[in-house]
């Protein structure tokens, strides 16, 4: 079986670990790593021994596909290049800066017939995968993802950067309409929110409470469900959940421990497998456009807080309101 042809465009810290997983992955050839910084690329190349390049036409004639791994303001103009070149791409979330370009780039991968995945790390996350035999019907989803401040992926803001990760795996879990999204958020240390809190309800009765942050002074990625029959706490990280249910007049409680595999790994095989064999990725480029969507819902209602506040405090300066 013939080896799939990859470039990695973008090898900065997220970058570096696409490249070397697809070095080492059988059925990949990472024929070359690409950056518009030579140095980076350089040395990236170097020590995966293979070629580089800054532009991506350098290497659109040896490659099958690509993972787009570079700042999300240039995610649409790379991805367009790659996919009107026939180039099936693995793009890292969130898919586009606006869903106006996400849409695009899905027409553009059905005219062409290739593969469009988004990087939704979180549902290849052994816990997440694993967990989905416990739900049933969630009544009450709460989120929290803090993370202390980091510049890397400041083009945007907390809920783009960060929340975006859970709204995905709300969206596949539920798999229901969402009719109302109350937000609000504050800019602290940069221009854009960098600390969010959104409360989503959809049309079958489910409300899920989200939370991110990338100015907090400690890290945490747990998600938590309450339905019918259980309560279940999962720990993104340390890879387990702790499943709470209700027998008689107790409370019993057990702890799973899951794989502890990368999620990385596992969204790069699966990328792989569906440009092999012509398949839907497991997270396609509608999903990517789906938690865009609730995004940029999420992130319009924290602008129109911010607003709202100017508009009642006149005399106060209100963080970020430039930029609403």
């Amino acid at each position: 079986m013939e080896k799939v042809r990859v470039a990695v465009i973008g090898v900065g810290h997220l970058g570096k670990h696409h490249a070397r997983i697809c070095a080492e992955l059988p059925g990949v050839e990472l024929v070359a790593v690409v950056d518009i910084k030579e140095e980076t690329a350089r040395g990236v190349a170097e020590e995966l021994g293979v070629a580089y390049a800054t532009d991506v036409r350098e290497v659109m004639e040896r490659i099958d596909a690509a993972h787009v791994v570079v700042p999300t303001d240039q995610h649409y103009v790379v991805t367009k290049q790659l996919l009107e070149g026939g180039k099936h791409v693995l793009l890292e979330k969130p898919m586009t800066a606006t869903v106006e370009e996400a849409d695009e780039l899905l027409a553009l991968a059905r005219r062409a017939d290739r593969v469009l995945q988004v990087g939704h790390v979180e549902r290849f996350n052994p816990a997440i995968l694993g967990i989905q035999k416990v739900l049933t019907q969630p009544i009450f989803i709460e989120v929290h993802r803090l993370a202390p401040f980091n510049p890397r992926g400041t083009e945007v803001g907390v809920v783009l950067d960060l929340m975006i990760h859970d709204l995905d795996i709300i969206l596949h879990l539920v798999r229901s309409e969402v009719e109302e999204v109350v937000a609000v958020g504050v800019p602290v240390l940069t221009e854009r929110e960098d600390i969010a809190n959104a409360r989503l309800t959809f049309a079958n009765g489910c409300v899920a409470n989200v939370t991110a942050s990338r100015v907090s002074a400690e890290r945490m990625r747990k998600i938590r469900f309450f339905q019918s029959d259980a309560y279940i706490s999962l720990d993104y990280v340390a890879q387990n959940a702790k499943i709470y249910r209700r027998q008689g007049w107790q409370i019993t409680d057990e702890v799973i421990n899951f794989s502890g595999e990368q999620p990385l790994q596992r969204e790069i095989q699966s990328f792989v497998e569906s440009v092999r064999e012509g398949t839907r990725p497991i997270v396609s480029g509608e999903d990517g456009r789906n938690a865009l969507v609730v995004a940029t819902r999420v992130t319009e209602a924290v602008r129109a807080h911010l607003r709202r506040l100017k508009a009642l405090h006149p005399g106060v300066a209100v963080p970020g309101v430039k930029e609403v």
